[in-house]
């Protein structure tokens, strides 16, 4: 729970900080976290916010396709089809689904998705306090509740991963008629996002206890109810890709068009692209997809790189970028507690990177 109230915390500060940039200039307008990061330390800070940003969208990108891989060898399971080749099969429809350059576009796909989780997720829930009730519930057997304190940086990890949405705070929070009641509204988004997670696993890990796995579709049986669950949010996963790979397609784009000759190349009369600039973009996309694809067929296990993800480059955007750029411009402003309160967010966020760097290279 404190990780979440710290990713909170950190999602307003980027906005003070936007804030604070606005009534000193009110042009050129901060407009994303890399903005921010140039407003603050120059271009090497829009470089290393932009570089985390396309890691933790990477990581999120893979993250879906390891989830959706690992469900399906679960439906098909002896049927001598490996996870690689699950995920690859998946290649086609993504790219094509990349090409699809508009937000608005996707926004059907997007919708149908969300119909599959939540169908998905009552059904699952529903199977979870089935178990409950007709097994026998004892507390006291739940290791990870009597002695949890091994497997708190894990959590914390993971609760970051969810959370994290810094790449579009900014845009969310532009895009609002009226934009003094963003705090209000990510409070009550926070609050009862963190209900629906902490009730979905709290009833997962009571049917299962210690032996609740990572991806709790695979502790169901085998059954036309489990199946039918985990091809619809493996649907809904699949027709959601796009919009987590979006940004990482906006990110490397916008480095091609500042070269030179690529400008050269593939546009004409300004921002119009030509052919060959069109080519080259459905060209990177479909690269990009194949590259995250290969990525994610390496995965050993969709938790432990879920929490590894948020405990690195997720922990130094949620909270040691917002709380360093906080500092840099408030500065002497600054009470002493909230002087106190940024430095506790960039000394806890950067042993949380440090701790889930060394897991990872003892781990894998």
């Amino acid at each position: 729970m404190t990780d979440l109230y710290c990713s909170f915390l950190g999602l307003l500060l980027q906005v003070q900080c936007k804030e604070k940039l606005a009534s000193q200039e009110p042009t050129p307008e901060t407009e994303t976290y890399g903005d921010l990061g140039y407003k603050c330390m120059g271009n090497t800070g829009r470089y290393l916010t932009e570089f985390l940003i396309f890691i933790s969208q990477c990581g999120g990108a893979v993250a879906y396709l390891v989830f959706i891989g690992q469900n399906l060898s679960s439906v098909f399971k002896g049927h001598g089809i490996s996870l690689a080749s699950f995920i690859f099969l998946l290649v086609p429809i993504e790219v094509a689904l990349s090409w699809i350059h508009s937000l608005s576009s996707l926004a059907p796909f997007s919708i149908f998705a969300d119909i599959c989780n939540v169908l998905a997720m009552a059904i699952v829930v529903k199977e979870n306090i089935d178990k409950v009730i007709s097994g026998e519930f004892r507390f006291g057997d739940r290791k990870a509740i009597t002695s949890s304190i091994g497997g708190l940086p894990f959590a914390g990890g993971m609760a970051v991963f969810c959370f994290e949405g810094f790449g579009m705070t900014l845009s969310l929070e532009a895009s609002m008629k009226e934009k003094g009641g963003f705090a209000s509204l990510l409070a009550k988004t926070f609050s009862g996002i963190t209900l629906l997670y902490v009730l979905f696993g709290f009833s997962g890990y009571m049917a299962y206890g210690d032996e609740t796995k990572d991806i709790i579709t695979l502790n169901l049986p085998h059954n036309w109810s489990t199946i039918a669950v985990q091809v619809g949010l493996c649907l809904g996963l699949a027709f959601t890709f796009p919009i987590m790979a979006h940004p990482i397609h906006e990110i490397v784009e916008g480095k091609l068009r500042n070269s030179e000759w690529i400008r050269k190349v593939s546009y004409k009369e300004g921002e119009n692209p030509t052919l060959v600039g069109k080519f080259g973009t459905y060209l990177s996309r479909a690269i990009l997809i194949v590259v995250l694809a290969l990525v994610a067929s390496f995965v050993p296990g969709f938790g432990e790189f879920a929490s590894l993800v948020g405990s690195t480059v997720c922990a130094l955007i949620s909270f040691v970028l917002p709380a360093t750029f906080h500092l840099k411009l408030f500065g002497s402003s600054l009470r002493f507690w909230q002087k106190a309160l940024d430095y506790v967010f960039l000394i806890g966020g950067l042993l949380l990177a440090a701790h889930g760097t060394y897991n990872s290279i003892v781990g894998f």
